[in-house]
């Protein structure tokens, strides 16, 4: 079975250090992951050069059996990247932010019904299909960030990359999201979300891995929770912003 995402010896650095060193693994199909760091660890580092946004300083990326770079492999992948504050006066609505899901794989022209059904069955599955038509900087920030999770499956992903997504989220939200993600795995979806502790998603997470000083490792749930502390702590190496 050919891995979806495959790293092999990936190394990276910025001017202040070393980020990565060495990083190998590999994703499969129906795979549920979290990988957990703490801020500045790398995480978001690994992830874009996994969906090709980032080239490494050494070692090879591989997205569905292609060059993670190549264009066409990121088709088939959902990515929701750390969620921003969204203003209250942007004007697009909800079905305009899912619709923009779609968008990277047409050349020109408007959107067509199908791609509007494929809209709001997407929205549907996370519960924000009477949204459609509200604008999105309405809505709380739990609902913003299911809207911005049916942009990534209205293109229908065989892969969905989530970083920090219950960041900011209050507890009931964490939970509607984790029955969100169930619901998708089961349907065959895999799933890989960063974090800085296994939250809500716990009971159903399959593999977790842990990023520190640069390296990786694969770790137990009971493991995680134990470490939590370390995965929260600021990490003094360099200045990635954003984990």
């Amino acid at each position: 079975m050919q891995p979806l995402i495959e790293l092999d010896a990936i190394s990276f650095s910025y001017e202040s250090g070393r980020v990565l060193a060495d990083v190998s693994l590999s994703i499969m199909p129906r795979d549920y992951i979290v990988l957990l760091g703490a801020n500045g660890s790398g995480k978001t580092t690994l992830l874009k050069i996994a969906v090709g946004l980032l080239r490494p300083a050494s070692g090879r990326a591989m997205l569905f059996g292609r060059p993670a770079t190549d264009a066409r492999a990121r088709e088939r992948l959902g990515y929701v990247p750390q969620r921003a504050v969204i203003s209250s006066r942007l004007p697009a609505t909800v079905m305009e932010v899912v619709l923009a899901g779609r968008a990277a794989r047409r050349r020109f022209g408007g959107f067509a019904r199908a791609e509007r059904d494929a809209a709001l069955h997407a929205l549907e599955r996370v519960g924000m299909a009477e949204f459609a038509k509200r604008r999105i900087g309405e809505l709380s920030g739990g609902q913003q960030q299911r809207v911005l999770i049916a942009r990534a499956l209205s293109s229908q992903p065989e892969l969905l990359i989530l970083d920090e997504p219950t960041a900011g989220v209050d507890r009931d939200s964490q939970v509607r999201f984790a029955q969100v993600l169930r619901a998708l795995n089961s349907e065959g979806v895999a799933i890989v979300i960063v974090a800085h502790d296994l939250g809500a998603v716990a009971p159903d997470v399959r593999r977790v891995l842990a990023l520190h000083q640069g390296h990786i490792d694969e770790i137990s749930i009971e493991e995680a929770r134990e470490r939590v502390g370390l995965f929260v702590e600021d990490h003094p190496g360099h200045g990635e912003v954003a984990g």
